[in-house]
């Protein structure tokens, strides 16, 4: 599986194998003080526990690695309850008829951290009354010292000496002696920290000199967003993934990263709009930059630019939006490859699931994660995934102008990608149907989808789509206002920007997107006043046919 450059050097998330947690391999009794109460067998305790409220005997059941987890030997930074919580608990309740210590919280690290340098019987049943006196050590991490979280002094008990009040506790219990690792969660544990320590001024040092790897700050990097970013890897057979805060950010990084000042760039007439404004009024005025705009067709004027011109980039969406033309992505790679250019295509309006532009001959695919990939309506994202040596170059700049995805959102995404191959399917076939439905109907003037045989790059997107997405776009029989009253009259899909989620959306584009424009000036764009955008979500097709043409009926 192909991964980032980030996940190679970072420990992924992992899930432990033990066969002692499942009780598969009974573990030997080992003598201890107190045997009665720390056996492994033991089904109760002798005396009772009374924290708040709670009374009665009460086991604590230990998996055999523990202490293991919440050890000093803890490799990641996923929070946990630490033991420090529960010998608090007892030292502030368990003192009956006697003054309670100075310091207990203090004092209570300190059992924490003893109780963290030796293993647990699985499963222990733990008096919580001599909590702080006994402890059974039966089995050894087993981690290296390479792994610690941080240095092996800081686990000792003489470090809680400076921890003398409960407000520095309850900042550092259960993590800056050493905290947990959510090892058996099924789902990613998300990661919010906007920096990462380093154990010495040397480890430091390290870091600087390339001897030790480290993600430094949150800008640089986080775990949860390199588990969504493997995940895109592996779907587009990449190398390497950067994921974005949206897809605008990982657009524009792209261009500022691999077109050099003076250089220039070829794109096609049909695309996302702040796009094309971004290179019109952004990049060319103020870099030197060039750019042609060629139909996403026609090759010649394509090799005319790669001819006539020192291209160092053709970028162009593929569908595109919001007509879905489709670009032969192996030809255009070929031609651009042999004149020295790069290929990036912007495959949002397909998915990963749908089209591979990597293996198609691209030098890198980007998406807009807001839009299929996450599929939710609940998150913004951008991602570029291709070989290394080229993200890498987008991950610098990305590290420089920042768009920092935040990591919840990151878990988000993780979390939508689940269903992305069930929701494209169901897109897919929805959309497909429609289509046929609406080129049939009389008040439709003309229907755009690749799926369809009057689509100009239909056999096109036959060879290079496995599906050919849930959007559609159509004109209907009427002007600004009778489209309008067509789009007012339906009931399941949200008029809103954009596409690709599991809740339908439909929208004018001639008002959403260009109504700053004349509309002599949309027409340019071939934005008509008649068109209609309408992304399938993932409801009921029955429901969605009945309720469109419901809608086509009162115009």
């Amino acid at each position: 599986m192909a991964v980032s450059s980030c996940a190679k050097a970072f420990r992924p998330f992992e899930c432990r194998s033990d066969s002692d947690f499942s009780g598969r391999v009974p573990r030997p009794e080992i003598p201890t003080p107190g045997a009665a109460r720390f056996s492994a067998k033991a089904k109760s305790v002798t005396q009772g526990l009374s924290v708040r409220g709670l009374s009665s005997s009460l086991i604590f059941r230990f998996p055999p690695n523990f202490v293991r987890q919440l050890s000093t030997k803890a490799r990641r930074n996923c929070s946990n309850i630490g033991v420090a919580q529960i010998v608090a608990a007892s030292w502030s309740n368990n003192q009956p008829g006697a003054s309670p210590p100075p310091t207990p919280a203090a004092k209570a690290v300190d059992a924490a951290a003893a109780a963290a340098s030796a293993s647990v019987v699985a499963p222990v049943a733990i008096d919580t009354g001599v909590v702080g006196e006994e402890v059974a050590a039966v089995v050894g991490s087993g981690f290296s010292d390479g792994e610690n979280v941080q240095s092996e002094d800081l686990a000792d008990a003489k470090y809680s000496s400076f921890l003398t009040c409960d407000g520095s506790v309850a900042i550092h219990a259960g993590e800056r002696l050493g905290r947990g690792i959510v090892t058996d969660a099924i789902t990613t544990p998300v990661v919010n920290t906007s920096a990462y320590f380093f154990k010495k001024t040397q480890e430091l040092i390290d870091f600087k000199e390339k001897r030790h790897v480290s993600f430094e700050y949150g800008r640089y990097g986080n775990p949860t967003t390199i588990v969504a970013e493997e995940k895109i890897s592996a779907l587009e057979g990449a190398e390497s993934t950067l994921i974005t805060a949206s897809g605008m950010c990982v657009s524009t990084c792209m261009l500022w990263a691999l077109v050099p000042a003076g250089g220039h760039i070829v794109t096609t007439t049909d695309c996302y709009r702040k796009t094309r404004i971004f290179i019109e009024r952004v990049l060319t005025p103020k870099t030197g930059i060039t750019a042609t705009v060629i139909d996403p067709a026609d090759i010649g004027a394509l090799e005319a630019a790669l001819n006539e011109k020192q291209v160092s980039l053709f970028f162009t969406e593929s569908p595109t939006n919001p007509f879905l033309r489709c670009v032969d992505i192996e030809l255009v790679s070929k031609l651009c490859h042999e004149k020295g250019a790069l290929v990036c295509v912007d495959g949002t309006f397909a998915s990963p699931i749908n089209q591979k532009a990597l293996a198609l001959g691209a030098d890198l695919v980007l998406h807009s994660i807001t839009k299929y990939i996450a599929g939710h309506n609940d998150v913004l994202g951008g991602c570029i995934s291709g070989p290394e040596k080229l993200v890498a170059v987008v991950r610098d700049m990305h590290h420089i102008l920042g768009g920092t995805l935040n990591p919840n959102a990151a878990y988000l995404i993780i979390r939508g990608m689940k269903t992305l191959g069930l929701r494209v399917q169901q897109q897919n076939s929805t959309a497909l149907r429609m289509a046929e439905i609406l080129e049939a109907h009389p008040k439709v003037r003309r229907v755009y989808y690749p799926g369809l045989a009057s689509h100009p790059e239909h056999h096109l997107a036959k060879q290079q789509m496995t599906g050919f997405g849930g959007v559609v776009s159509f004109e209907v029989d009427g002007d600004l206002r009778t489209t309008a009253k067509f789009i007012d009259a339906l009931r399941i899909p949200y008029i809103a920007p954009s596409f690709g989620g599991c809740e339908s959306i439909v929208d004018q584009p001639a008002i959403m997107s260009y109504w700053d424009l004349c509309q002599s000036d949309r027409a340019k764009y071939g934005i008509l006043d008649n068109l209609v955008r309408f992304s399938f979500g993932v409801e009921g097709f029955e429901d969605l046919k009945a309720d469109i043409l419901q809608a086509l009926e009162t115009i």
